[in-house]
C-alpha cells in the first residue's frame, strides 16, 4: 500500500501538537491519530515506531518552540533586560502551551534525540553567561530554569490562590541577578563559614562524651 503523498514526519508532528493542545498526553495516540489524518496505523509507524518515539519528538519540538520564543524576547536587549524578557517569555510559553510543555520537562528522551533541549540549554547558558561570568553561567542557568519552573508549577497548582503575590517572580528574579551579579568570592566565604559553624570541634564531641 502506498504512503499518501501528505503524510511525512512534520505533518504527522503538527497534528500531534494539535491533538496535545487540546487533549493533553494522556488522551494521545497514534491509532487516534492517524484517523485524525485518515491514515491507515501503519502511516504512522512508518516515522514513529511507537508513542514513546512520538513523545519524544514532541518534547524536541516543545524545546524548539521555547527557543524560539526565548531568542525573540532577547533580541537587541541589555543582558539583565535580556533575562527578565527570556523570564516572562517562558512563563508566557508554560501557560500557553501547558501540554506541549509538560511534556518537555517530563519526557526524558535518548541523548541522541534531544538536540532542540540542547539547543535551548546552550542558548540560556549564553545569555547568562552575560551576567555571571563564564565560570558561573552553568549553575547559574540552573538555578534560573529551576525558578522559572517552580513558579511556572506553583502556577499552575493555585497552590497560594489569590494570596499569591504577584511581584513573586519580580523579587525571585531581583535575588537571582543580585547573586549572579555579584564577585564570586563572597559567596564561597559564606559556604566556608556555614562549614566551620556547623562543623564539630573535638572539645565538643568531648563534652557530649562526657570527657
Amino acid at each position: 500500500m502506498p504512503y499518501p503523498s501528505k503524510t511525512d514526519r512534520q505533518t504527522i508532528l503538527s497534528a500531534a501538537v494539535k491533538d496535545l493542545s487540546r487533549k493533553g498526553i494522556r488522551d494521545l495516540s497514534l491509532r487516534n491519530l492517524a484517523a485524525s489524518l485518515d491514515l491507515a496505523p501503519n502511516a504512522i509507524y512508518r516515522y514513529f515506531s511507537d508513542r514513546s518515539a512520538l513523545e519524544a519528538a514532541l518534547a524536541n519540538e516543545a524545546a524548539r518552540q521555547l527557543e524560539l520564543a526565548l531568542r525573540k524576547a532577547a533580541a537587541g536587549c541589555e543582558p539583565v533586560t535580556t533575562i527578565r524578557e527570556m523570564s516572562s517569555a517562558y512563563m508566557k510559553f508554560a501557560r500557553d502551551k501547558r501540554h506541549l510543555y509538560e511534556v518537555m520537562m517530563s519526557f526524558h528522551a535518548p541523548d541522541h534525540d534531544a538536540n532542540s533541549r540542547q539547543s535551548l540549554w546552550a542558548f540560556t547558558v549564553e545569555q547568562v553567561q552575560r551576567i555571571a561570568g563564564s565560570d558561573r553561567a552553568a549553575q547559574a542557568s540552573v538555578a534560573l530554569w529551576a525558578f522559572l519552573h517552580g513558579a511556572v508549577t506553583l502556577e499552575a497548582a493555585q497552590v497560594f490562590g489569590e494570596n499569591k503575590p504577584a511581584s513573586g517572580l519580580e523579587f525571585g528574579l531581583d535575588a537571582w541577578l543580585m547573586a549572579v551579579s555579584g564577585p564570586e568570592q563572597p559567596m564561597k566565604a559564606h559556604q566556608t563559614k556555614s562549614n566551620k559553624r556547623t562543623a564539630k570541634r573535638p572539645q565538643d564531641n568531648a563534652a557530649q562524651n562526657g570527657e
